[in-house]
C-alpha cells in the first residue's frame, strides 16, 4: 500500500522534516497551518496548505475533528502527527484509522498502553524491563499515596499517570510534602492532560537520562543504540548526545535489548523511544515510559547510524516491513544537539517570541541544522519556543564538542533573544567536558552561573 498524499499535522521545523523526508519518497504533503502561521516556512515548501483554525492550539492544532475533516477533504491517504499536540492521543489516532486513513505512528491500543504511565510500567515489567520500584498502578486518593510512598521509601517522585515532558511531577521528601504536593500535581495533571490521574516512583537523586531508539512495524522490532539527555532545564530537555558516553558496554547491551523486548512485546509500528534512569554510582537502569512518536533528539541517532527515522516511519506505514535487521546498525561516532529556543536566558528564560533579523546558520562537515527559520519571519507567540535544533557529528565526543563549539561561534540569529548563550557557556563548562552530569545538574549549574541573552 504506497501513500500519496501525507496531512502533516504538526507545524515548526519537525513539519518540515516531515515534508522533506515524504517529498525523497515522492509522496506529496498537505499542511497544517493555523491563522498565525501561513508564513511558516513548511507552508511555503508544502504541495497544499490548509488552514485548520485560529492561532489558539486549542482550536487549530489540537482540534481532531478539524484535523481529521483537512485531511480527508484535501485528499490524503495518511497523517503524520510529528511530537506534541496530538502525536501521542489515542484518540485521533483511531478516528483517522476510522476514517479509512493511514496514521504513521504505532496503533491506537498500543498508543493508550503506553500513554498511560502507570499501564506502561506494568506492561515493561511482564516483559523483563526493570522499573523504578513504585506503586501499583494509579493511586487514588492520599491515603493511598501514603501507603505507596511508605512501601517504597522516601524521596518519592510524583508523576502524571497520562503524560509526559515534565508535566505534573514532583518531589517529596516525605510525608507532609507528599500531603501538599499530591493535589498541586493533579491540579497540574488535569489541566495539561485532561487526566489527574497519578503514580509514585522512587526518586533517583543523580540519575542520568538514557533513552533507546527502536523501529518496528508491528512484528518485528531493533533498537538504533541510545542517546542521553540528562541535560534538562524544568525536566526538559536542552541538549542530547549519542551515544550515552555514561554508560559502560555491559549496561548498553541490556538496556538496548530491554527496549525490544518491550517494542515487541506491544507489537510497536513505526519510531518510538524507551525512556530510562540510569543510576552511574550502582550501575542500575529503570525503564520509566514511552514516547509513542519521533522524539525532538531524534537526529543525533540519525547521525550516528545514518538512517533516517521519518523516512522509515512513512515506509512502515505504508506497509513495508523493516529494511533493516539488528546486524544492519552499526554506530559510527558520537553526535551532539542543542535546542535554540526563543527565550530570554537573563531574564528567567522568559518566552521571547520576536521577527528574525540577520540569519547566519553553520555548515561544514558533520554539522546539521533543522530550523523554519528565515529572515524576517514572525516567531508567533502562541507555540513551543524551539527555533532550531543544532546537531554535530564527528569520530569521538571530544572532536564533536570541537565541532560544536565552532558551529556556535558560527551561529547567529538576530531580532529576538535565544538560548544560544546557554549553549556557549556550557560548552566551556569542565564538568559538561568532562560528561560529569545528571538531570539536576543544569538547575544548581544555572542558579551560580547568571547568563545574558
Amino acid at each position: 500500500m504506497a501513500l500519496r498524499r501525507i496531512f502533516v499535522a504538526n507545524r515548526g521545523e519537525i513539519a518540515l522534516r516531515i515534508g522533506r523526508a515524504a517529498r525523497e519518497l515522492g509522496i506529496e504533503t498537505v499542511q497544517a497551518v493555523s491563522a498565525a502561521d501561513r508564513e511558516m516556512l513548511p507552508a511555503r515548501l508544502a504541495d497544499a496548505v490548509v488552514e485548520v483554525g485560529p492561532a489558539h492550539a486549542g482550536k487549530s492544532y489540537l482540534d481532531k475533528a478539524a484535523m481529521l475533516r483537512a485531511a480527508i477533504e484535501s485528499g490524503c491517504d495518511a497523517v503524520h502527527p510529528g511530537y506534541g499536540f496530538l502525536a501521542e492521543n489515542a484518540d485521533f489516532a483511531a478516528m483517522v484509522e476510522a476514517a479509512g486513513l493511514t496514521f504513521i505512528g504505532p496503533s491506537p491500543e498500543t498508543i493508550r498502553q503506553m500513554g498511560d504511565k502507570a499501564t506502561a510500567r506494568a506492561i515493561a515489567a511482564k516483559a523483563g524491563v526493570p522499573t523504578v520500584p513504585g506503586s501499583e498502578g494509579r493511586v487514588e486518593g492520599l491515603d493511598e499515596a501514603r501507603a505507596a510512598a511508605s512501601a517504597i521509601g522516601f524521596p518519592v517522585m510524583i508523576k502524571a499517570a497520562a503524560g509526559g515532558g515534565g508535566r505534573g511531577i514532583r518531589v517529596a521528601q516525605g510525608p507532609d510534602d507528599l500531603d501538599a504536593l499530591i493535589p498541586q500535581a493533579a491540579a497540574e495533571a488535569k489541566a495539561a492532560f485532561g487526566d489527574g490521574g497519578l503514580y509514585l516512583e522512587r526518586f533517583v537523586g543523580r540519575a542520568r537520562h538514557v533513552e533507546v531508539q527502536v523501529l518496528g512495524d508491528g512484528r518485528e522490532a531493533i533498537h538504533l543504540y541510545e542517546r542521553e539527555c540528562s541535560l534538562q532545564r524544568r525536566r526538559q530537555k536542552v541538549w542530547e548526545e549519542a551515544p550515552a558516553a555514561c554508560l559502560p558496554a555491559d549496561a548498553r547491551e541490556a538496556l538496548c535489548t530491554s527496549a525490544v523486548w518491550l517494542a515487541k512485546a506491544v507489537g510497536y509500528r513505526g519510531a518510538g523511544t524507551l525512556e530510562y534512569l540510569y543510576d552511574s554510582e550502582t550501575g542500575e537502569f529503570f525503564f520509566i515510559e514511552m514516547n509513542t512518536r519521533i522524539q525532538v533528539e531524534h537526529p543525533v541517532t540519525e547521525m550516528i547510524t545514518g538512517i533516517d527515522l521519518v523516512r522509515e516511519m512513512i515506509r512502515i506505514a505504508g506497509g513495508e516491513p523493516l529494511r533493516l535487521g539488528q546486524a544492519d546498525i552499526r554506530p559510527r561516532g558520537h553526535a551532539i544537539e542543542v535546542r535554540i529556543n526563543a527565550e530570554d536566558p537573563a531574564n528567567g528564560f522568559r518566552p521571547a517570541p520576536g521577527t528574525i533579523g540577520a540569519l547566519s546558520l553553520p555548515g561544514g562537515p558533520g554539522v546539521r541544522v533543522d530550523t523554519m527559520l528565515y529572515p524576517g519571519y514572525a516567531v508567533p507567540p502562541f507555540y513551543d519556543s524551539l527555533l532550531a535544533k543544532l546537531v554535530v557529528h564527528d569520530e569521538t565526543r571530544e572532536a564533536a564538542l570541537a565541532r560544536l563549539g565552532r558551529a556556535l561561534r558560527e551561529c547567529a540569529v538576530e531580532g529576538l533573544p535565544t538560548t544560544l548563550a546557554l549553549h556557549r557557556a556550557l560548552l566551556a563548562d569542565p564538568a559538561v567536558r568532562a560528561g560529569d552530569t545528571h538531570t539536576r545538574w543544569l538547575e544548581a549549574w544555572l542558579d551560580a552561573h547568571p547568563l545574558d541573552t
